[in-house]
């Protein structure tokens, strides 16, 4: 029988916190499910050892026994052997309803006790926490959309409010993995993804975006129409505005998710475009101009 790094399985540093233990065991969870890998006899034992090593690090005191331990564990373990075997030989005996596929290693058993792998066995038991994933548009992300996501046994409708972050998190309370032994379902956190759009650039709640400006407006200053995300507006344009002027229009931007009626701020970068292909006349015109500057 070997030693089991639970560390290892999980892929953590012996130093890992709780909380970083149970992210990547949900991430490693759904990953190996068999709901996602039916047939798949290695991701199978894979999800079992991973389930075994949350087991253990998962829990503070078992996870404190386990580093006390160590490497260390077979002198503990021939300690206890008479027992455990005796433990071992009358499973059938003592628990008939019990699976002759073991939940747990042999390892776990000679550290922690059949009678824990029984208990584990009989209690109720909360399901697992899944995880999934969609991508809307910005435009979505600003009106509000729904979703459709699809899981192994089923599909839910996602109803998502205006001003949503990418990135952002929401938890579906109990859509999760099944419980054990009548126990509550697990938790379904959906991470919505908004995609990069060709124009605007989102920072929080306000957007940025470059607006064209021509070169005579920009000279002699006059109206613009510059597009905000759902409406057009019209921007007075000073008498000689630099190209790359920002005009900060102001609750033209996203608005909050907590308070959709709230607002970010719009920024419209004015860049300056030269006019191509001028007349002759034009061309006449701007050697006059020229001259008069130059004079």
């Amino acid at each position: 029988m070997e030693y089991k790094n639970y560390y290892k399985v999980l892929g953590v540093e012996k130093t890992a916190t709780q909380d970083e233990i149970k992210k990547i065991y949900r991430k490693l969870a759904v990953k190996y499910h068999p709901d996602k890998n039916q047939g798949n006899k290695k991701a199978e034992e894979t999800f079992k050892e991973i389930n075994e090593a949350h087991d253990v690090l998962g829990d503070v005191e078992k996870r404190k026994k386990y580093d006390q331990l160590g490497e260390n564990w077979q002198q503990y373990a021939n300690q206890n052997q008479q027992e455990y075997y005796r433990q071992t030989n009358k499973k059938h005996d003592q628990n008939q309803n019990y699976n002759n596929e073991s939940r747990f290693s042999d390892f776990f058993e000679s550290i922690f006790g059949y009678n824990e792998n029984i208990k584990r066995n009989s209690t109720k038991r909360r399901g697992e926490d899944h995880q999934a994933s969609t991508t809307i548009t910005l435009e979505e992300a600003f009106y509000g959309t729904t979703r459709q996501v699809n899981l192994a046994t089923s599909q839910l409708n996602l109803k998502l409010k205006p001003g949503i972050a990418d990135g952002q998190v929401l938890k579906m309370k109990e859509k999760g993995g099944q419980g054990i032994n009548g126990g509550p379902a697990g938790d379904l956190y959906i991470t919505v993804n908004v995609g990069i759009h060709s124009k605007y650039e989102r920072k929080g709640n306000d957007l940025y975006a470059d607006e064209t400006l021509d070169v005579f407006t920009a000279i002699k200053g006059g109206k613009q129409i510059v597009s905000a995300i759902d409406k057009q507006l019209t921007v007075t344009i000073p008498a000689g505005t630099d190209s790359n002027k920002v005009f900060r229009l102001k609750g033209m931007g996203m608005p909050d998710y907590n308070d959709p009626k709230t607002r970010g701020d719009y920024y419209a970068r004015l860049v300056i475009t030269v006019p191509k292909n001028l007349a002759a006349k034009e061309n006449n015109l701007l050697d006059e101009l020229i001259k008069i500057r130059n004079n």
